[in-house]
């Protein structure tokens, strides 16, 4: 938390100087009224790698670093650095799709026997699923992000989640990264709650959807308890929502399912009258209660 809190007046104005700004005169979903920098992924990015480097070689002086936990970092990683430069090139949907694929199937093939990315299934299921579960996760994540603080604020309540589940099965590993995760969304949190003085970008929605998906399907995943195979649900219960029920409404419309628009949850808790602060307050308070509920059901015997 710490570090990404420090680091993060400094990405903003690396970002100010390259030019990695986003504009809200660019469409009409766009709630800020002034030009926000972006690149805030680097600064969570960062605050993760330094917890982790400072935090897991005391924890265990043995094997500080299991190949799967790298495999999330090394592939994070790419994702943080390519989505910084779609913040600035902006890369076609296509490019992008074809990138979280990958991602999701790279990281599967980086494990060692103190765990691994990739559902109990047999192999020719495992791996669809394990990618297709990453993906929806990591773009769901990209596209919550419209309101000040909405995904950072998300992503801290479903830490914190992981890591209480990491504790209480016995999965030190994915409790203590789940912890870092946490604590570099709430140090980004306190520039990016309204009013946000920059935006995590798509470097930092991939980031915190990538490392969270993965740790879900590590960690709580493979707890013991009946609902596990369904904590995605639980855990990214508000970006899994959202967008199915953007995807239903545009199917009814006739419209293009990948087309943008203000139909996301946040742009209707707008449109009724409630501001920033209440908008998120309020998703923040939907996934806590589910991610809560999760937790109680998830540790019942």
């Amino acid at each position: 938390m710490v570090a990404t809190w420090l680091l993060t007046p400094l990405v903003r104005k690396i970002a100010i100087a390259r030019g990695a700004v986003d504009d809200p005169k660019r469409d009409d979903r766009r709630i800020h009224k002034a030009p926000l920098p972006r690149w805030g992924g680097l600064a969570i990015y960062a605050g993760i790698v330094v917890s982790a480097l400072a935090v897991l070689p005391m924890a265990f002086p043995n094997h500080p670093f299991p190949l799967y936990l790298i495999g999330m970092l090394v592939v994070g990683g790419v994702l943080v650095v390519v989505g910084a430069l779609d913040d600035l090139h902006q890369y076609s949907a296509k490019a992008q799709f074809i990138l979280l694929l990958l991602a999701g199937i790279a990281v599967q093939f980086l494990f060692d026997d103190k765990g691994r990315v990739q559902v109990v299934a047999p192999i020719a299921l495992a791996v669809p699923v394990t990618m297709f579960t990453i993906f929806i996760i990591t773009k769901t994540m990209d596209t919550i992000d419209g309101v000040d603080g909405l995904a950072s604020g998300l992503a801290a309540i479903t830490a914190v989640t992981l890591c209480i589940v990491g504790t209480w099965s016995a999965q030190p590993y994915i409790a203590i990264l789940a912890a870092a995760v946490a604590g570099a969304s709430m140090g980004f949190l306190q520039h990016n709650y309204n009013p946000a003085r920059i935006i995590m970008g798509t470097g930092g929605a991939y980031i915190l959807g990538f490392l969270l998906a993965s740790l879900c399907i590590a960690g709580a995943m493979k707890a013991p308890g009946s609902l596990t195979i369904a904590a995605p649900l639980f855990l990214f219960f508000v970006p899994l929502f959202d967008a199915a029920q953007v995807m239903i409404k545009r199917y009814r419309a006739g419209d293009p399912l990948t087309q943008p628009d203000k139909r996301h949850v946040h742009h209707v808790l707008l449109g009724r009258g409630l501001n920033q602060r209440q908008t998120v307050l309020t998703l923040y308070s939907v996934s806590a209660f589910v991610c809560a509920v999760f937790v109680q059901l998830a540790v019942q015997k």
